[in-house]
């Protein structure tokens, strides 16, 4: 672990091990942020994951990575009194959301598989209502800096229909919605909220949707500029809306998709 210097601000990225999570993590990382990583992994993906996140301190900053679940009620809690104590006198300047964890199955099939009430509960729970949960912890807890970004990731599914996505695509309008409220109602503490919407990008979760592959090939004809969003693309917004030139945006959707939602 590299060598602490007092005084750069702190990032607290909940789901960053991989995709868009991790790009960002990376790229704050090289703008002088500390890092707190919550992340969900099987021993089998640590030691690749714990690489990468030991590549954040070569640029003299500090990441810190707790590998638990960020959507169960009582290891928030649990998870905030630990990151105060790394933080000691310091505090939150950003908070992203960038948790993956949704069902992907059809509303109708002809036998077994078919999406459930259950199904959409513990999507939106996840992918949407956990990144108020953490807001409140935070600031229940005194964590947030004065004008604190919270960014959260959504996609052009929280108002287009693409098959099996029906879940996620709740979430993502979910996440929007909430995101709006955070932006309005906790605007007295200084908080500054709004949302990415990023383009298709070629990840892990993107792999997990059934037909993927048609996806990248209609997103690939469709887009402008001919190529699918990258993380980096979307890590480097989130960077953005950490800046003090930012501070006056929010509770918005700032598309990052390369004109890709145009047509």
């Amino acid at each position: 672990m590299a060598k602490i210097t007092k005084g750069h601000p702190w990032a607290l990225i909940l789901g960053g091990s991989t995709g868009l999570g991790l790009a960002t993590a990376k790229k704050l990382g090289s703008k002088g942020f500390n890092i707190i990583i919550i992340h969900r992994d099987r021993k089998s993906d640590l030691e690749k994951i714990k690489s990468s996140f030991q590549e954040i301190t070569l640029n003299e900053v500090q990441c810190v990575s707790f590998n638990m679940d960020a959507t169960n009620p009582e290891r928030q809690k649990s998870l905030v009194q630990e990151i105060r104590a790394v933080l000691k006198d310091d505090k939150v300047k950003v908070l992203v959301h960038s948790i993956a964890k949704g069902n992907v199955k059809p509303m109708y099939a002809a036998g077994t598989g078919e999406l459930e009430g259950q199904d959409f509960q513990l999507t939106i729970q996840a992918m949407a209502t956990s990144l108020y949960d953490w807001t409140k912890l935070l600031v229940k807890n005194q964590v947030f800096s004065r004008d604190a970004r919270i960014i959260a990731f959504t996609s052009e599914g929280s108002t287009k229909v693409w098959p099996n996505y029906a879940a996620v695509s709740a979430a993502k309008a979910a996440i929007e919605a909430i995101v709006r409220s955070i932006a309005l109602e906790f605007a007295p503490l200084g908080l500054k909220a709004n949302c990415i919407q990023a383009g298709v990008t070629d990840t892990k979760s993107l792999r997990l949707i059934p037909g993927s592959d048609q996806l990248i090939q209609e997103t690939l004809r469709r887009n402008p500029n001919k190529r699918l969003t990258t993380p980096e693309d979307v890590a480097n917004v989130v960077y953005l809306l950490s800046t003090p030139e930012a501070s006056w945006i929010t509770g918005t959707v700032i598309k990052v998709d390369g004109g890709e939602s145009l047509q």
